[in-house]
């Protein structure tokens, strides 16, 4: 795709990222209706073939499909690496007699190493984190991860577990913290396989010959497979009323899920929310990234590398994991905040009898607001957002600062006037992948549920746990509209969504 005349890269390269922004829960569910035992492709299959060749539920086909689904993830990381690798050492390698394969495995590869790398400890991360799709196609034949069993420990147990809650908590927490400091370590060394400095020759392509539309064809394959089955499915499940061996698809054709959603106020409120939380939330989100970025930007001491560091922790372990975490803070905090206040080393403060009148009755109601499924969020996905500002605020020349600064300007005038007028693009499109991110997030929202905090990703779970099929079906076709409208507008803006 990169380094290479594929045919097709310009239109290609944009699908490949699609499923990023695609929640795994409604890809999960995609692939049941499509491809499940009763799926639109398998009783096409069956009718065609006498039998299905395949089961959705087995655990090879979830490893496949999540597999499959988390391609893009890598694609991110060694396709920007690859990118600033000069064609020198290439055409070098060419000259010599090498063919295009000894190139790349001999020569390009290699130079993105530490990209590579990354990019696997960046996948071991996903599939900690994989909780939809187990959860969707893990149920039938019982197949769990630690993900879904922390689910079910507040599901399926009634009361909750918090001491074995509290033990997988632990045990994802030591996973995923020596894979931080791996992350870092990987993140330093990077720079020493770095080709392209000052006016490097431009990349040109290997030429694959006869391999050339092969190669094309396996990317339509996975393309396919990836995006066209699941997202194909939930389109052509959402209009219909009912399904079933022997039923007709253009006999059930109907709009009535749809109209059953605008007279749920949940399932409203749950659209409405999700819209809010990524077109003002995510606003609100880059916001906040901008003032960290800025100053991690500016002074980077041994605070702001602590906090680059840090920020890497909450995306490193699950959703969910993240969720219940926040979940914690807003039941036990003002639990002990007003003990403290009402007899602890809090008490001798002389409002802590109007501390625990007012702010003690916030901070609880807190939970049952929106704000905490934003503020969840931020902190999650902190990490992907300050890199989108770290990589804008990186495109603005010091010497514009400095020569600000020269004229007897403040640093925050030269921040108001200066660095954010010259980086508001990259502004705007960090905003659009912040929405993008956001909508398609569920995980995190599913502890932090309530009348008020619904969203479309954490209803999408306690509808499918309590089989509404159709309502899910709506959802998630709804849920993958603002993802296209959201992915349409970035390209629009010319937002590069594989830098």
């Amino acid at each position: 795709m990169v380094r290479t005349d594929l045919p097709g890269r310009r239109f290609i390269e944009p699908l490949i990222l699609v499923p990023i922004f695609v929640s795994p829960m409604v890809l999960a569910f995609g692939y049941v209706v499509a491809a499940g035992p009763v799926g639109f492709f398998s009783q096409w299959a069956e009718r065609l073939l006498g039998f299905v060749p395949w089961n959705i539920y087995s655990m090879f086909s979830i490893v496949a499909i999540a597999g499959l689904t988390h391609v893009p993830h890598a694609y991110l990381y060694i396709s920007s690496a690859l990118r600033s690798v000069g064609s020198d050492v290439e055409e070098a390698a060419r000259t010599v007699g090498a063919s295009p394969l000894q190139v790349m495995t001999s020569v390009s590869l290699p130079m993105v190493r530490p990209s590579i790398l990354y990019a696997c400890v960046l996948l071991f991360f996903l599939g900690l984190e994989v909780f939809g799709l187990m959860l969707v196609l893990g149920d039938p034949e019982g197949n769990m991860v630690l993900a879904t069993y922390l689910y079910k420990l507040t599901n399926k147990l009634g009361t909750p577990s918090y001491h074995l809650m509290a033990a997988v908590a632990v045990v994802l927490i030591c996973i995923t913290i020596p894979l931080v400091m791996l992350q870092r370590r990987l993140m330093r060394t990077a720079n020493r396989f770095v080709t392209m400095k000052g006016k490097a020759s431009q990349a040109r392509a290997l030429p694959l010959g006869k391999w050339r539309w092969v190669a094309g064809v396996v990317v339509v394959l996975w393309l396919t497979v990836t995006i066209g089955v699941p997202l194909l499915g939930v389109a052509m499940r959402a209009f219909i009323s009912n399904w079933g061996v022997g039923v007709s698809l253009w006999d059930e054709l109907s709009l009535a899920t749809f109209r059953n959603i605008w007279q749920q106020p949940n399932l409203l409120r749950a659209i409405v929310n999700s819209m809010a939380i990524g077109i003002f939330g995510g606003a609100l989100a880059v916001v906040c990234y901008l003032f960290v970025g800025i100053a991690m930007h500016r002074k980077p001491d041994n605070v702001t590398r602590f906090l680059d560091y840090s920020v890497l922790v909450p995306r490193a372990v699950p959703g969910l994991l993240a969720g219940l975490a926040f979940l914690w803070v807003f039941l036990f905090l003002p639990m002990w905040l007003d003990q403290s206040l009402k007899n602890g080393w809090l008490s001798a403060l002389p409002m802590a009898d109007w501390l625990r009148e007012h702010l003690i009755v916030q901070l609880r109601a807190l939970r049952n607001t929106i704000f905490s499924v934003w503020l969840a969020y931020t902190v999650v996905w902190m990490a992907y957002g300050l890199r989108l500002i770290s990589s804008t605020l990186l495109q603005v020349a010091p010497e514009l600062e400095e020569a600000a600064r020269s004229t007897g300007a403040s640093r925050g005038q030269v921040t108001r006037h200066v660095t954010v007028p010259l980086s508001r693009y990259g502004l705007i499109g960090s905003w659009l992948l912040m929405f993008l991110i956001f909508e398609r997030e569920y995980s995190t929202g599913v502890y932090l549920l309530s009348p008020g905090t619904e969203t479309i990703g954490s209803m999408l779970v306690s509808l499918w746990a309590a089989g509404a099929i159709d309502i899910v079906a709506a959802l998630s076709f709804i849920n993958i509209l603002l993802v296209v409208i959201g992915l349409g507008i970035a390209l629009r803006f010319g937002v590069k969504l594989h830098d």
